[in-house]
Order: C-alpha cells, then structure tokens, then sequence
C-alpha cells in the first residue's frame, strides 16, 4: 500500500523515514525551539514533528487524587495540569515554526490532542497527523483526524491488539487507507526489556500496512535494531543539550547522537538490501580464495591419485572439493608438477 508525505514516499524499498520529535525541548523559548530545529536538519531528519495542545485542551485544571501523577514517571508530584502547562508548544510559534523547518528541507507536521487543535493544524495545511500513544483509544479524535485526508502515522505504545485494530478501523471507516503504525513503549525512558521490538515485523503482517518505531529508550541501538526488523519511520526526541534539562530531556537525543544514529540506520539500510544469492563482481573475485583440488607432489604420468598428492585447499583454481573421493585411485594422463590446480584434462 502507497504510504506518502507530501512528495515523500516511506514504502518497502524508500529510505526509512526519519522523524525527529521537538516535544517539549524549547522550554518556552521561541529562539531555542528554532535553533533546535536547525540543529535537526543538520543532524539529518527528514522532517520535524511537534505537539499541539494546550493545558486546557487536553486535560483540566483540578488537583484531586485523579489528577496527580503518581506512576513512579519522570512527571510524579506534578498534576497533568502542571505538566502540560510545561510542555505545550505555543500555537502562535507552529506557523513559524513550520515554514522555518520547510526552509531547510525538513517535512513539518503535529500530534493534535484535539478537535480544535486539528482545525489550527488544517489551517497551517500540515501535511501528516500523527496520533500520540496516549490518544489511540480516542476514536471520535482518530475519526476526525482521518477524515482530514492526510497520511495518519499512530503510536501503539498502551494500546492491545484490539486497540490498534480499532484505531486502524476508525481510518478506514472513514475512508483513510493511509495509516502508518509506530510499535513505542510509554515509559520515559523505556526499559530495553519492555521494548519487545519483535512485534515489528507482525505489526506489519497483522496490519498490511508501514511499520516502525516511536523510541524511548536511551541511546541509539534501539532504532537501529528496529530498521533491520523493517520500521520505515522512526521518530526519536531531540534536545540541544540534555543539561537544558525539562519535561522530556532524560530519553531526547543530543545533535550528534541523532546524527550517529541517521548515519548508522543509513548503513544498514545499505546492508539490508534484497533477498539475493547471486554473487557480485567482488564475491566472485573473492571466490578465488576458497578451497579446490590441488596437485601437492609432483605426480608421474600413470601415478594413482591418493591423500598425499591431492588436497583440497585455498586458492580456488581447481576442481570443486566434491570430486575429491571420484578421483582417488584413478591415474594421471600426464606428469603433473606440485601446484597445479586438477581438472579432467589431468585424468585417465
């Protein structure tokens, strides 16, 4: 199925496709939210995502025990309201923010948390929604997010089978058929034992569909390990410096630990290639060093072949090792010198 963002198409055998999440990593400062964006495309992302929310728009302002986070998270002793206020992006930043990411060559698009952040995102013309982990059970949202037209990429990182198939249910109900599945783990950061990158490659056997990763995880081996199990997408946090600290700091990417994990997920992209069993010019070249029959010891003419004087060894000249046991005990047409590399010509 064709999976396309704009002019960018993330399918089978595209480059994978290489989000970086700017999430609360401003800290409220209009400057630092641009510089990091170009420090985004310097590292090598292929398109930058925000977060469109406010505090009132995705939850409510109250301090009872509903409302406390207490999950043993990075966010414990805050309310949800306290955190969001936090961590929202200034709607009044996303227009600019946008053209400013498409300036550099950087595909530019959010996670709306509501209706009415769908509407605003509509009005910038974003060309991709994405469904955050902790919306996939927020069908009426999904619903109208499709409805939208645009490629629609969800986070799976709470959701059951059901879950998902619900959410996937919604888009095509809608008539969306473009819907990518991001395999995350909703813990910040996530422990490398509750990643379960397995489910990759059944996600896209159970859903027909693109597949790849929302990380959490500290470090860049994750992501790696994802593209060889085929995610096309992954989408990684990103922070100019980790000792800026904020809400999602301890599990964002500094540049140049994005930039090693684009170049290693570009490497093996490479080393991935197809299902092939051809040998190229170089592995046929390289075939002359495996192992073929060799005379050893000089050999007269009418000598019976034995162990001493034929061996299978390195170059690859010779006749294929298999022959060895036909060929002990025949005679040689002619005297054979040590080194010379056996073929039918040499046997009577």
């Amino acid at each position: 199925m064709e999976f396309k963002i704009e002019n960018v198409f993330v399918e089978e055998k595209t480059k994978v496709f290489i989000i970086a999440e700017l999430s609360a990593n401003h800290l409220q400062n209009f400057e630092l939210a641009v510089k990091t964006i170009k420090a985004m495309k310097e590292a090598g992302a292929d398109a930058v995502k925000l977060q469109t929310y406010t505090a009132d728009t995705i939850t409510i302002d109250v301090d009872n025990e509903y409302f406390q986070i207490k999950q043993n998270t990075i966010w414990d002793n805050k309310t949800f309201y306290q955190l969001y206020q936090e961590a929202y992006t200034p709607w009044e930043w996303q227009p600019e923010l946008k053209k400013i990411a498409e300036d550099l060559g950087l595909l530019c698009f959010s996670s709306p948390f509501d209706k009415t952040a769908v509407d605003f995102l509509e009005k910038m013309n974003v060309p991709a929604y994405k469904v955050a982990s902790f919306e996939i059970t927020d069908i009426p949202l999904i619903e109208y997010i499709a409805s939208k037209g645009k490629p629609v990429i969800i986070s799976t990182g709470i959701a059951t089978l059901a879950d998902i198939e619900e959410a996937v249910n919604a888009c095509k109900r809608i008539g969306n058929e473009q819907v990518a599945l991001l395999k995350c783990t909703s813990a910040y950061p996530s422990p490398l034992e509750e990643v379960n990158l397995n489910t990759i490659p059944n996600l896209k056997d159970t859903f027909k569909t693109v597949v790849g990763l929302s990380d959490h995880t500290l470090g860049i081996s994750v992501p790696i390990a994802a593209v060889a199990l085929g995610a096309k997408i992954i989408e990684k946090h990103f922070i100019l410096d980790r000792s800026l600290g904020g809400p999602d700091a301890s599990f964002s990417l500094e540049p140049k630990e994005f930039k090693a994990m684009v170049e290693a997920v570009r490497e093996v992209e490479k080393a991935l290639g197809e299902v092939s069993y051809e040998l190229t010019d170089k592995m046929k070249k390289s075939h002359e060093f495996s192992r073929s029959l060799f005379i050893v010891e000089d050999v007269e003419e009418g000598e019976l072949f034995s162990d001493k004087n034929v061996r299978s060894i390195r170059p690859g000249f010779g006749l294929h090792p298999k022959y060895l046991n036909d060929i002990l005990g025949k005679r040689a047409a002619k005297v054979i010198t040590k080194g010379t590399p056996l073929n039918w010509g040499l046997i009577r």
